[in-house]
C-alpha cells in the first residue's frame, strides 16, 4: 500500500493512555498481552485493481499479526514535510521511511472494509487481521483522513468507498 500515515493526533492520544482506561480499549480492539511476532504466512505481491497489492496464499485467522511495515528513521527534512507516501508516524516525535525494497507491507492497499488494521508497539508497526482472511484475498486496512487529504485530494479510490 505504500503510502501509509498514522495521523498525529491518533497517534499520540493511542500512545498517551492508561492500559487500563475506557479509552484505551477504544483504540485497542484486542488485549494488551497481543503478539508483536508476525507469524511466517506466505505472501505475495500480485497485480490488484489499484496497481500492486499484498495478497496471501493461505488462511490467516482473525487476530494474528500479519506483517511489521519497516522502514528507516525519516530525516528531519522528511518530518518536518511530512509528505512522503510511505512515512509513518511511530510516535508523536518519531516517523519512519518505509520506501524501502526489504518492506513488503508497503504494497498493502487501501480499503474503507479493511480486512487488516495497524497497531504501534515501541516505535514499531505491526499489520493484524481483523477478521479470517481466506487463500487469495489481497490485505488491506484504512490509510486514515490525514493521508487521504494529502495524496489523494480527498477521493477513495478503493473498491467498498464508504467515504
Amino acid at each position: 500500500m505504500w503510502p501509509v500515515y498514522f495521523p498525529l493526533d491518533v497517534a499520540h492520544n493511542a500512545l498517551q493512555m492508561d492500559a487500563g482506561s475506557k479509552e484505551h480499549q477504544k483504540w485497542y480492539r484486542y488485549p494488551m498481552n497481543r503478539s508483536f511476532v508476525p507469524e511466517p504466512f506466505r505472501l505475495a505481491v500480485r497485480r490488484s485493481f489499484s496497481g500492486r497489492g499484498l495478497f496471501t496464499q493461505e488462511c490467516i485467522p482473525e487476530g494474528s499479526c500479519v506483517i511489521e511495515y519497516i522502514g528507516r528513521p525519516a530525516t528531519p527534512k522528511q518530518i518536518k514535510e511530512n509528505s512522503g507516501k510511505y512515512l509513518f508516524w511511530t510516535s508523536d516525535t518519531s516517523m519512519i521511511d518505509g520506501n524501502i525494497p526489504a518492506n513488503t507491507a508497503r504494497f498493502i492497499n487501501h480499503s474503507c472494509a479493511p480486512n487488516c488494521e495497524i497497531d504501534i508497539c515501541e516505535r514499531r508497526v505491526y499489520i493484524f487481521a481483523l477478521r479470517d482472511i481466506e487463500p487469495g484475498e489481497e490485505l488491506f486496512y484504512d490509510y486514515g483522513e490525514e493521508y487521504f487529504e494529502m495524496h489523494l485530494a480527498g477521493k477513495c479510490r478503493c473498491a467498498n468507498c464508504s467515504r
